[in-house]
């Protein structure tokens, strides 16, 4: 159990968790190339897993591969409920997904829909609060009152876990981290914004950066082009983390600069939401140190008060890319046993 959820709200809290301790539940994680299901027990354990291609843009058709997922994985297991973690936003109430960037969502009433489907309780979550509440109750943020988590991938995703409830703000659109801007007229971002964080502190970024460097004909760039056959547009974050694993040093340069502003843009959250550990996931942590350790120092140096407050912690998450179908099984449990 999470500490820190003192008082009247938290003895509720546990109150809830121990009745969302029985029974399995299928989370169900639906990516731009890929939905990914899993059958998940109490303690956040995948017993079961299938995954397909997620099915071009179309939302009935999207609907059909996890109605196909449920029951193949449903065959053998005594389903209580399920959980959809998708990029987007969502209301508050859960039921409708009100945008998605991935697939042709908009004001789509999903939860409905699937309920009606596999007559079962279906909870609808954005992908980054699935994984954020994965991380507090199973993994590196176990034991946080108040965890910041952070994903790390094309951009940057976030959810907040406060006294052992998801902060999703006022509107439901809470933890929109990769959007603050912190370099007025920079970068162009997908949003329509410049500066945004996540043009600085991605996977998107860190490929952007070498491909520049590349296409100059940089000679600190070698390596980096003969990964390529000398083709600078086709590097990306990935090869350029696995480069600086294996010791390219230009390659670890660009990680250190991700990750100095990733630094930074820690230090303006902490500023903002004090809490007590951020905890950073997504595919760029494959880096490991490598980014993380110039982001601990960028977070020290900009840290408002820093040297008369105590800081947050900084650290790498825990439980990989299977975070999001275990967060959004276990959300949609713990949420059917509480309305039940």
């Amino acid at each position: 159990m999470a500490g820190g959820a003192a008082g009247p709200a938290g003895q509720g809290l546990r109150e809830h968790l121990r009745l969302g301790r029985k029974g399995l539940a299928i989370g169900v994680d639906i990516g731009g190339t890929k939905v990914a299901a899993g059958v998940v027990d109490a303690e956040g354990r995948i017993l079961a897993q299938a995954k397909r291609s997620t099915p071009g843009n179309d939302p009935r058709a999207v609907e059909q591969v996890i109605v196909e997922l449920v029951e193949e994985l449903g065959e053998g297991h005594r389903i209580w409920s399920v959980g959809i973690g998708a990029a987007g936003w969502m209301d508050l109430d859960g039921g409708t997904v009100l945008f998605s960037p991935h697939l042709a969502w908009r004001n789509e009433p999903l939860r409905d829909n699937l309920q009606r489907l596999l007559r079962r309780p279906v909870l609808l979550t954005n992908d980054a609060d699935a994984a954020g509440w994965a991380e507090w109750r199973f993994g590196a943020g176990q034991g946080q009152s108040r965890l910041v988590c952070i994903t790390l991938g094309t951009g940057i995703g976030g959810a907040m876990v406060m006294d052992g409830r998801l902060e999703r703000g006022r509107f439901g659109v809470a933890g929109e981290f990769g959007h603050q801007i912190i370099m007025p007229g920079g970068h162009r971002c997908e949003c329509g914004n410049r500066g945004c964080w996540e043009q600085y502190a991605s996977g998107n970024a860190l490929g952007r950066e070498a491909r520049e460097l590349a296409a100059a004909n940089s000679p600190v760039a070698q390596e980096l082009l003969k990964a390529v056959d000398g083709h600078a547009e086709r590097i990306t974050g990935v090869i350029v983390t696995e480069l600086a694993k294996a010791g390219d040093p230009t390659s670890w340069e660009l990680l250190e600069d991700v990750g100095e502003w990733l630094g930074l843009g820690l230090a303006n959250l902490a500023a903002a939401l004090d809490p007590g550990m951020f905890v950073i996931g997504g595919g760029l942590c494959d880096a490991g140190e490598l980014l993380v350790g110039p982001a601990r120092k960028a977070f020290a140096r900009n840290l408002t008060g820093r040297g008369f407050r105590p800081a947050a912690e900084i650290q790498l998450a825990a439980l990989g890319p299977n975070a999001g179908l275990i967060g959004a099984a276990d959300l949609s449990r713990v949420s059917s046993r509480m309305h039940s």
